[in-house]
């Protein structure tokens, strides 16, 4: 089908305008096909500007290389030559152009790829139907596989049969989950036949690296559905296999994700509440390779969780305030903020947010000017000050602590 020229047009930025006709002109010169690929299709016809424009082209890597350097199109590294993608840089963007492929031979994590000119052979080697549409710059869609018409109707399906796509690449399943977190309407609404193609190949996700579980578990965190989707994984015994606890406490996840709702969590957040001990945290870093602040926030959301509430009375704030203002570490406000989240506290999390850390407005060079010069007696009295100081609500100044010391 081909897009109505307004419609179509609508859904261009002035830069991809520009860019599209340039690209245009050069493939077109040299006879070859160039068409909007992928995620960037589905994007543009759900009415949302992509992040990335990828294109799909029946020319060769060779015969790209070669047309580019001609026309003065500067190229940017070379790594993905050989899976058939050259990346120009076109108007201060990059752009990944990739030769039409087929899968010659797979091993569940990587691909064998022989180039080809069959446009419909290289759709049937994506994931998901509503990943392998192509769009002409001329506004054609290019469709083999019914994936407008399930953009539309908010469906999540494989391409052809979901245990031979799931076999090519074993973390498309949580690809799956992802953009069913993305598109789909409400949860529950999944084919049979695919959650048992699933289940059956969950152990193949043993095989995939930490790296790339972990960017696709932290999307799956913050789409929607997440607690049916993590509640599918444990009935499709998918948990296991990256890095979930076996015994994940689901009914701390339920209250959790009600908590956290319209909240912005970070990913660790959510995802804490399915541990109940400090080793839960300990193993998921050693199966996903976590970041030092993504396992230190869970392990303080752990540690904090039960026993850090607000107060009752008129400064519900101020255990969280203390807590800070007694803290060492790092990033404490941050994490503050994420245990509120947890929490679902959301009205001190607003005020949280507008909160300044206030400064101790006494140093020992007020001290000494007062007379005091024993280093231990100067540490001693600043103590003592600081916690008169927390007293107040953080409210005294210089001068009210300075006399207070005179008291004390």
């Amino acid at each position: 089908m081909r897009l109505q020229s307004p419609q179509f047009q609508a859904l261009f930025t002035p830069g991809l305008q520009i860019l599209s006709l340039a690209f245009t002109e050069l493939f077109e010169k040299k006879n070859y096909e160039l068409r909007i690929a992928g995620g960037a299709v589905r994007d543009l016809l759900s009415g949302m500007t992509p992040q990335d424009i990828d294109f799909a082209t029946t020319a060769t890597p060779a015969e790209m290389k070669e047309m580019f350097t001609s026309a003065g199109v500067r190229l940017i590294n070379n790594k993905g030559e050989k899976h058939g993608t050259i990346t120009a840089r076109l108007h201060e963007q990059n752009f990944e152009i990739t030769t039409l492929r087929i899968d010659v031979v797979t091993d569940g994590r990587h691909a064998e790829v022989e180039f080809t000119t069959d446009w419909e052979k290289d759709a049937e080697r994506r994931d998901l139907t509503v990943n392998s549409m192509f769009l002409g710059l001329d506004g054609m869609l290019y469709d083999f596989f019914n994936g407008y018409e399930d953009l539309k109707n908010k469906k999540i399906r494989f391409v052809g049969k979901a245990s031979e796509r799931i076999q090519e690449d074993y973390l498309r399943i949580l690809r799956y989950f992802r953009f069913y977190g993305r598109i789909a309407e409400r949860p529950g609404d999944h084919e049979p036949s695919t959650l048992q193609a699933i289940k059956e190949n969950a152990k193949g996700l043993a095989g995939i690296s930490g790296e790339r579980i972990w960017v696709e578990l932290k999307k799956i965190l913050l789409g929607n559905h997440v607690n049916h989707l993590i509640r599918l994984m444990y009935e499709l015994d998918i948990a296991q296999y990256v890095g979930l606890p076996v015994d994940g406490n689901l009914e701390e996840f339920d209250k959790v994700t009600k908590n956290i709702q319209h909240l912005c969590p970070k990913p660790t957040t959510v995802l804490t509440s399915l541990f109940k001990v400090k080793d839960d945290v300990t193993n998921l870093d050693l199966r996903l390779k976590i970041s030092k602040e993504e396992k230190n926030l869970g392990l303080f959301l752990v540690k904090h969780r039960q026993e850090l509430t607000k107060a009752v009375g008129p400064e519900p704030l101020r255990p969280y305030q203390d807590f800070i203002m007694d803290s060492r570490e790092a990033n404490t406000n941050s994490k503050i903020c994420e245990l509120l989240k947890y929490q679902g506290e959301e009205h001190l999390l607003k005020e949280m947010q507008q909160w300044t850390v206030p400064s101790f407005p006494v140093s020992g060079h007020d001290l000494r000017k007062m007379g005091v010069t024993s280093g231990k007696e100067i540490g001693t009295a600043l103590q003592q000050l600081r916690e008169e100081w927390k007293k107040s609500g953080y409210h005294m100044d210089k001068e009210e602590l300075l006399s207070c010391l005179k008291k004390l």
